[in-house]
């Protein structure tokens, strides 16, 4: 028999998947390094296994202790699995911008969560930093793991994640893309592969009020470059350990905004659920796309799955409030603005003399015409009125579906209000709006001309 004899056993030896739709303006391979395939759905649970192993070798840890960890949710959720399957308590600090999602999780996993102010400084005594050290010096037989300067993260990877990049490429690859945040997985990922390849380009994706890009470039720590920002795991107002410098050859700057609608983007277009920082590492790569060739094969590292940001990210509402979507009208926002929405039609059977009756009583330039609930053609003003002109006493007894053109299109009221060109034209003066409940308006140019 083949099993596992826990689920740790199942860390690490994750997919590389090659994207087409989202780097189609990429001229290299690119191929997601998906850590989303670790058990707890995150990369983070390979350094989280590596620092509670090195720690029960040293000795900082007892059977029964309490391990303790200042987390943006992913370690700690590694964290929470290695002291399920051996036995610890675990206390993960955390900031408030972190998704409901992720505190929710660490919580079912049996792990006390403390939930600290973010926009505070990392001495702050209110800080995760802090808080979490505080902790470590009162509990007994407790476990601070201190993810940002205990380099057996950043070992980890050196040991897992590049040495399987580097076998899944055949040694081809040229280019790492990781989104840093503690700095361990591009630091060790990217010494292993430089070790291999001195010439394999290491980019660090950054976001907007993090220190990391400015000091690579200067050496200068400079305080104005901190403010807050809402990108999830990537990004610092401290200087890590374990961030090798010397390693990263560039990094790049993704806004909030850049970083969520990229997110979403993977989703639709490549099928792959991904977090917050997945989308700042695709739209930082997209950003660099012009130092990059056809010879080139790119590996991007993301951090974590996207069921933990679908009250974030992939929420239309909270995307909005942020102003990340465009509030764009659509077509039911259009039939809303409409002052007289009487549904007015005719059947093929009424004559061409009631048809113009209606249009003129009504002040109205276009009907549909409908029979047994379904809309069989459709008439203008225009035609009537050069149809009654050619023979006014003949024609006007007429039956309407003697005149009658092909029936209007029929859109969905959620379409959004940009895509009505696609249907409106200089022969169809309108569309018919159809809701969830089947009821049909008329939108005719007129109506959008209004609208606009």
């Amino acid at each position: 028999m083949k099993y596992y004899q826990n689920i740790l056993e199942t860390i690490g030896n994750t997919p590389l998947v090659q994207l087409h739709r989202v780097v189609a303006e990429i001229p290299a391979l690119v191929l997601m390094k998906v850590e989303t395939f670790n058990p707890g759905h995150s990369i983070k649970d390979r350094m989280a296994v590596k620092m509670l192993a090195d720690a029960e070798l040293r000795g900082d840890i007892k059977p029964g202790g309490t391990i303790i960890e200042c987390t943006s949710g992913n370690t700690g959720m590694g964290l929470a699995l290695a002291a399920c399957v051996k036995g610890y308590k675990c206390i993960f600090t955390t900031s408030d911008k972190q998704s409901k999602e992720k505190i929710d999780l660490l919580k079912a996993l049996g792990a006390e969560v403390i939930v600290c102010p973010t926009n505070v400084e990392p001495e702050d005594p209110r800080s995760y930093y802090s808080v979490a050290r505080k902790l470590s010096q009162e509990i007994p037989n407790s476990y601070w793991c201190n993810q940002y300067d205990n380099l057996s993260n950043r070992q980890a990877h050196y040991e897992s994640t590049g040495p399987e990049i580097w076998q899944q490429t055949e040694g081809k690859v040229t280019h790492l893309v990781v989104g840093v945040g503690t700095g361990g997985t591009i630091s060790g990922t990217g010494k292993y592969l430089k070790e291999q390849n001195p010439n394999i380009k290491i980019w660090g994706i950054d976001t907007y009020g993090s220190v990391f890009k400015k000091y690579h470039e200067t050496g200068v720590f400079d305080p104005k470059e901190i403010y807050p920002y809402i990108t999830e795991g990537i990004g610092e107002d401290i200087l890590p350990a374990n961030v090798d410098f010397s390693v990263i050859d560039l990094f790049e700057k993704v806004s909030d905004k850049d970083g969520a609608l990229m997110s979403r983007r993977l989703a639709r277009e490549e099928g792959i659920l991904l977090g917050y920082s997945a989308g700042s590492a695709m739209a930082g790569l997209l950003q660099l796309k012009d130092q990059l060739t056809p010879d080139d094969v790119v590996v991007v590292v993301i951090h974590d799955h996207g069921s933990r940001y679908v009250g974030k990210i992939y929420n239309d509402d909270w995307m909005r409030e942020r102003g990340f979507l465009e509030t764009e009208l659509r077509v039911k926002d259009v039939l809303a603005l409409k002052k007289d929405k009487n549904f007015l039609s005719v059947s093929p059977e009424d004559r061409v003399r009631d048809a113009f009756k209606v249009m003129k009583d009504h002040d109205i330039s276009q009907m549909p015409v409908m029979q047994n609930g379904d809309m069989v053609g459709s008439i203008t003003e225009t035609a009537v009125l050069s149809y009654l002109l050619e023979s006014p006493l003949s024609n006007a007894d007429k039956t309407v579906a003697t005149i009658m053109g092909a029936p209007f299109p029929v859109v969905n009221t959620d379409l959004p209000f940009s895509q009505l060109s696609k249907y409106i034209s200089r022969d169809i003066p309108a569309v018919m709006a159809k809701d969830k409940a089947g009821m049909m308006q008329i939108l005719t140019q007129y109506d959008i001309i209004q609208a606009v």
